[in-house]
């Protein structure tokens, strides 16, 4: 193979490799920041009374000091909310929507990066052809998304 060839594929795949990574990492931030960095931010529970097609919805109950009791917040509905369960959550700053808190809601957080890893590792694996990298890269993703269905 020409060097030039070779350097331009490394160059390349290398870069998509990383753009992924980047945008699992940025995909994760948002959700990620508020259950991680809990400083400062309102701490208590949801009892989920409703749930519709996106959204639950239920009383809030503060635990924190300087948190308020709400009639109603909204948690995203997924397949770890369930009607009449309590979670544990945290407040996202100037609304009433809740995440759940706790290792749970890190790894939950964290899902979007755990996908990034798995394509990041076939692009490693096919474009770069460093196998033992692309393991290493697909074990993280599937320790992440595999302790995140086990945690909610």
């Amino acid at each position: 193979m020409i060097p030039a060839m070779y350097f331009g594929r490394l160059a390349a795949m290398g870069t998509v490799t990383v753009l992924i990574l980047i945008a699992g990492v940025w995909g994760s931030w948002p959700n990620a920041h508020n259950v991680m960095l809990t400083k400062g931010r309102e701490h208590g529970t949801v009892r989920v009374t409703s749930c519709g097609d996106d959204t639950c919805a239920g009383p809030y109950t503060p635990v924190s000091t300087g948190s308020s009791a709400r009639a109603e917040v909204v948690i995203d509905h997924t397949v770890a909310v369930k009607k009449g369960r309590t979670y544990a959550v945290i407040v996202k700053p100037g609304t009433d929507e809740v995440m759940r808190s706790g290792p749970a809601g890190i790894l939950y957080a964290w899902i979007p990066l755990g996908g990034a890893l798995l394509l990041a590792s076939v692009v490693v694996a096919g474009g770069l052809r460093l196998t033992r990298p692309a393991w290493v890269l697909a074990g993280s993703g599937i320790a992440l998304l595999t302790a995140a269905f086990v945690a909610l």
